[in-house]
């Protein structure tokens, strides 16, 4: 069932019922679990998707390049022929590309190494740098907490804990989203 109009606002505008293309013209924009790239085309091609909506801003092809300089180095190859890293940084790339004001990321570092969590998580704070706020939904309560302000823990579609990141433990956050 579509949401009602204003059950969803976005700068006091309700956005609840509207289409995918017309949510992403007032700069949302998503990076969605899974990294859901467009397996036929690639690296440049899944980043230059992310751009059609012409939107300004201060992200471009070559700031995505040197955000994620690997990237670069495999603009003419296929995108599922990258690492799953490579990849969640193309989904990053491509939403960036939108010149967003905020992003929605969900997972960003399901089923991917340490290391490669740790360098998507140290480009965030170019990102914030930007103008653009980040909603992250994350599994890793410790890198969420590092690179959030502010963190809700959401049980059966309630906030159960609500704070500054920095304030939370990992106690205070299993309690709330154990019920317990």
């Amino acid at each position: 069932m579509p949401a009602r109009p204003e059950a969803i606002r976005f700068d006091g505008a309700p956005i609840g019922a509207l289409p995918a293309h017309a949510i992403a013209a007032h700069g949302i924009t998503l990076v969605p679990e899974g990294r859901r790239l467009f397996a036929s085309l690639t690296v440049e091609e899944n980043l230059l998707i992310g751009g059609q909506l012409g939107r300004g801003g201060p992200w471009s092809l070559a700031r995505v390049y040197a955000l994620f300089p690997a990237l670069a180095e495999r603009a003419r190859m296929p995108a599922p022929s990258l690492s799953g890293g490579q990849q969640q940084m193309v989904a990053l790339g491509r939403a960036l590309m939108s010149n967003p004001r905020l992003m929605l990321c969900d997972e960003l570092s399901l089923g991917l190494a340490p290391i490669v969590v740790r360098d998507i998580y140290a480009a965030l704070p170019a990102i914030l740098a930007e103008g653009t706020s980040l909603v992250i939904v994350e599994q890793d309560i410790v890198q969420a907490l590092r690179a959030a302000s502010h963190a809700y823990c959401l049980q059966e579609g309630r906030v159960a804990l609500a704070g500054a990141a920095r304030a939370l433990t990992r106690e205070a956050i299993a309690a709330a989203y154990f019920g317990v």
